[in-house]
């Protein structure tokens, strides 16, 4: 692989510019196809008209737009000419993307039309799809333009946190810890052959990322502005997709769509890696039913830390469905329980180039490393003996009823392995006894009937009693974020109101 200094400068030019970069399901018309060229000319062209106005190295971008072409042009211009990119998250309510963009310093905003009144009225604008002074193809400086060769650790982009728990943080990510990211990935494979599919908004990590891959492996990439499961499902035949990436939850929204599914062409599909938010059995086993000739993998990272974690295992042995595999022989981690730094399970902790540089703007926020340098991701995970790792909870899901910890992850998984549930999740109720209880919202399979008595009978055969769900509630879905990961705040909300009034949920 060539040597990359800019992490907005992926693209090699020795290799076939006229090769097919990008199909972009999005924007203002039909599909649209993009060569390697056009991204790398539109990239210059978003560089040079940035320093052209005058902008400072340093200073920071923000791109507020459903997924098509030009947010990743804008993304990687603005990296090219030493400038910050900020993907802010479109699904984020009004005040929430002002606060982020007010946060960053952004100093000027890329966004598509539907977004273009969220933009604080003071900051400058380019539009994408719109004609006219402010539009994207006028903002342009046609040209060639020689990519800024960054410092040790100086800043690339800063994504935000989802701000599950308080306002969201912006986190700082060098240009080398994510060019470093690509090169491990691509090691030892020519991956230009692939087609990668991306429907999670490039906002997120687990879009951005194979983003950057695709690109510096000079493969295919089918972006849909948005993920549905139709569409999703449709892209894969019709653009005969080899790779797909996903958080779980959007797999199990496709595999719902039985009509769909029955019709639908997946030959083409090798491999399926899922990140961001647990899997469950059932879900692997819908996955291997529909497609058995796929490869699945259940993968783990996380924003401030990266998406190289864990991988095979040295000696071949097969990975687990659960586990999320072995350590990466790049990346140093440990399991931390009190006092105890090698655990059998205990809150992950991490040390590789791929670690965050810290948060933006919080100087009153400790930063969460420890005195030896090791990234405290607030995971909790186990090992067996093999040296395979599970995901067990998060830290902050975590919640006490009776004195008793429950990882909320553990009692879906078992709520999950009955042949009628399809998809669970537990979420804590305030309690005046017991300060709080696990209450389970289910999604049933195609046909099947359940009682909520049935289901918490199952639960207390398979784990001990505190951890049952005092309360159970069948719905067609669960909510999800603006990530695509399951919504719990929105769910403890439901659940304690409908408690309250005695009502069922619906979601």
């Amino acid at each position: 692989m060539r040597e990359i200094y800019n992490l907005g400068d992926l693209i090699d030019r020795d290799r076939d510019l006229d090769k097919l970069a990008l199909i972009d399901l999005g924007g203002e018309s039909g599909p649209r196809e993009f060569s390697y060229r056009q991204l790398d000319d539109m990239a210059n062209g978003v560089a040079r008209a940035l320093l052209a106005r005058g902008l400072k190295r340093g200073e920071r971008i923000a791109i507020l737009s459903a997924n098509r072409a030009e947010y990743l042009a804008a993304y990687y211009g603005a990296m090219r000419a030493g400038l910050v990119a900020v993907p802010v998250n479109h699904r984020f309510p009004p005040a929430l993307i002002e606060f982020v963009m007010r946060d960053a310093g952004a100093r000027v905003v890329f966004c598509d039309p539907e977004r273009r009144n969220r933009s604080p009225a003071d900051l400058p604008v380019v539009e994408f799809g719109t004609a006219g002074a402010s539009g994207f193809d006028a903002f342009l400086d046609a040209g060639p333009f020689s990519a800024v060769v960054p410092g040790p650790d100086e800043a690339a982009m800063i994504p935000y946190t989802s701000g599950s728990t308080g306002r969201p943080k912006g986190v700082v990510l060098s240009h080398q810890s994510h060019i470093w990211v690509v090169k491990v990935r691509m090691a030892g494979q020519d991956l230009s052959r692939h087609r990668y599919l991306i429907a999670a908004p490039l906002c997120h990590m687990n879009a951005l990322a194979l983003s950057k891959l695709a690109c510096a492996a000079h493969a295919t990439i089918i972006l849909l502005p948005q993920f549905t499961s139709g569409a999703y499902i449709e892209a894969i035949g019709r653009y005969r997709c080899t790779w797909l990436t996903a958080v779980p939850p959007m797999i199990a929204m496709m595999l719902r769509e039985k009509a769909l599914l029955a019709r639908a062409d997946f030959s083409s599909v090798e491999f399926l890696r899922m990140g961001s938010a647990p899997v469950s059995l059932s879900l692997l086993k819908a996955i291997a039913d529909t497609m058995p000739h796929v490869v699945t993998s259940n993968a783990y990272g996380t924003t401030e830390g990266g998406p190289v974690v864990f991988g095979p295992h040295p000696d071949g042995i097969e990975q687990p469905g659960l586990s999320v595999g072995y350590p990466h022989p790049q990346v140093h981690l440990r399991l931390v329980d009190d006092a105890d730094l090698d655990a059998e399970q205990g809150v992950l902790q991490l040390k590789c180039p791929a670690v965050m540089s810290g948060y933006h703007n919080c100087p009153d926020l400790k930063p969460p490393f420890t005195d030896d340098g090791f990234y405290i991701t607030g995971d909790v995970f186990r090992r067996d003996r093999q040296g395979f790792h599970y995901f067990v909870g998060r830290v902050d899901d975590m919640f006490v009823c009776g004195g008793e910890n429950i990882y909320p992850g553990e009692v879906e998984k078992l709520l999950e392995t009955h042949a009628d549930i399809m998809q669970a999740c537990v979420v804590p109720v305030d309690d005046a006894i017991k300060w709080q209880k696990p209450v389970a919202f289910c999604v049933l399979r195609k046909g099947a009937s359940l009682t909520e008595a049935q289901v918490k009978q199952y639960a207390l055969t398979k784990v001990p009693a505190y951890q049952h769900p005092r309360f159970v509630w069948f719905v067609d879905g669960l909510p999800l974020s603006s990530t695509n990961k399951i919504d719990r705040k929105a769910l403890i909300a439901l659940a304690q109101s409908c408690i309250a009034a005695g009502e069922h949920p619906t979601t």
